[in-house]
């Protein structure tokens, strides 16, 4: 991999290496105790804890009701007494609370604000069920993502990663330039970006953001992932993208960029667009580079990628909270984090900083991924739990966040990884496959509900659409 003119460029030889590597690590300073780390926590972060559970709901719209409600008198009144019945499991509402209902002649048109797409044959039977036969008409399911306004979050005076590249506003049909910026930037081409961190490794996290990408994708998203590991990246093999698969550099305007490596296009939706180091060195090259460079290469990674209408971009991050995650949170316009934990202590540690980190720089984070919560015998269905039990559970409650899923300890999740068939592609309809459709739904639906209490922000949100 060489570099032209600021631009990173996939290249036969080896990656630039650094002249050496710092072996000593920092001392981290905090406090002696967890009762004294909680409370520090908590009084930092305390108008953060608030505003996150002011949006754990949907915002009551008593208009969107009655409007909802008036096209379905149009039908019969027993059909408004059919959808009021109905709760939804994700959004914890009436359909008419949150969704945008249309008469179509002999169908009704029924908008969700989130990606579903696998859940609307259900939806259809429970909202229509206590009707007689002849009184149930088409019910026509569509999906309306929006984008999430994002404040700035460039520093104002905190610790610095020491680079420069950032992107400015601009004409959001054309790629982002990178340029010297502090502000927080839309992303043309991306509705919203969740970064995936889990603060610790071996957790689970870039299987997990994968197959939340592949979910998203079947509950009918356009989506895309960029593998935030500079030093080992993985998602190029996870995703079967053959060694030495290398992207297309675009001129536009007389500006370079990559375009995405499309992955996954035989899933029965739009392909997944995928942005990694891997595609720029090989796999033995070791990525010998100090913080500054890897932030710079990351922002480079995902502002000068020609990403084309995504609703989601995952950005799947290496462990810790050190520099890349410092810039991502500070540099790029994050919507929200999800973070992935194991059930057992030491990594809920860990887990526990990485949340504390997105909360001081007021990045929302959506809930709790506990991986590996339980293992399950591949020749008998035993299920053990071998790393403890609930233990991401009681964190999600600790901190009021929602328990996204919970992720087997399956052996057939490492061996479809491993070949590039993740479980949500090879066996979509497969109990571990099911399991990541609903935690996908919960994603989005969590991410809908901050776009609605989000339209009427205060002036200078930026919506990256």
């Amino acid at each position: 991999m060489i570099a032209r003119n600021g631009m990173l460029e996939p290249a036969g030889g080896e990656a630039p290496q650094g002249r050496g590597m710092m072996r000593t690590r920092r001392k981290e300073t905090g406090p002696d105790n967890e009762q004294e780390r909680l409370k520090m926590s908590s009084n930092e972060s305390g108008e953060a804890e608030a505003v996150s559970q002011q949006h754990t709901t949907w915002p009551v719209d008593d208009r969107r009701t009655r409007r909802n409600e008036a096209v379905l008198s149009e039908y019969g009144e027993g059909l408004v007494e059919a959808f009021s019945h109905y709760i939804d499991p994700y959004m914890a509402l009436p359909v008419t609370a949150f969704a945008k209902l249309q008469g179509e002649g002999k169908a009704i048109g029924i908008e969700l604000p989130y990606a579903c797409s696998g859940h609307h044959e259900a939806m259809r039977t429970l909202l229509t069920v206590s009707l007689p036969d002849g009184d149930v008409p088409i019910l026509n399911f569509s999906q309306a993502i929006e984008a999430l306004p994002v404040a700035d979050r460039s520093p104002k005076g905190g610790p610095q990663t020491g680079h420069a590249p950032l992107i400015q506003p601009r004409d959001a049909s054309k790629p982002s330039t990178a340029a010297s910026s502090g502000q927080s930037a839309a992303l043309p081409g991306v509705r919203n970006i969740i970064a995936v961190a889990s603060g610790k490794g071996g957790v689970g996290k870039s299987t997990s953001s994968v197959n939340l990408a592949l979910a998203l994708q079947a509950e009918g998203a356009r989506v895309g992932i960029v593998d935030a590991d500079i030093y080992g990246p993985s998602m190029g093999m996870m995703c079967g993208v053959a060694e030495g698969t290398r992207p297309e550099i675009i001129d536009f305007d007389g500006t370079r960029f990559f375009q995405p490596i499309d992955v996954f296009a035989d899933a029965g939706a739009a392909p997944i667009q995928l942005m990694s180091m891997a595609f720029l060195v090989n796999d033995k090259t070791p990525m010998v580079w100090r913080g500054p460079m890897v932030s710079g290469a990351l922002l480079q990674l995902i502002t000068q990628t020609h990403w084309q209408g995504l609703d989601y971009l995952i950005v799947d991050l290496p462990p810790g909270t050190g520099d890349i995650q410092l810039t991502l949170s500070q540099k790029v316009p994050l919507s929200a984090a999800v973070i992935v934990t194991t059930p057992q202590d030491i990594a809920l540690l860990d887990a526990r900083k990485a949340v504390s980190m997105f909360e001081k720089v007021d990045v929302p984070v959506l809930g709790v991924i506990e991986n590996m919560s339980v293992h399950i015998c591949s020749n008998c269905g035993h299920r053990e739990h071998l790393f403890g039990s609930e233990g991401g559970a009681r964190m999600a409650e600790e901190y009021g966040l929602p328990l996204l899923g919970q992720i087997p300890l399956h052996l057939t999740i490492r061996e479809q990884t491993d070949r590039g068939r993740p479980t949500v592609y090879a066996e979509p309809e497969s109990e571990v496959g099911l399991i990541y459709r609903d935690m996908a739904r919960n994603v989005s639906a969590r991410l809908a509900i901050r776009c609605a209490h989000a339209k009427n922000a205060a002036p200078g949100l930026i919506a990256h659409d």
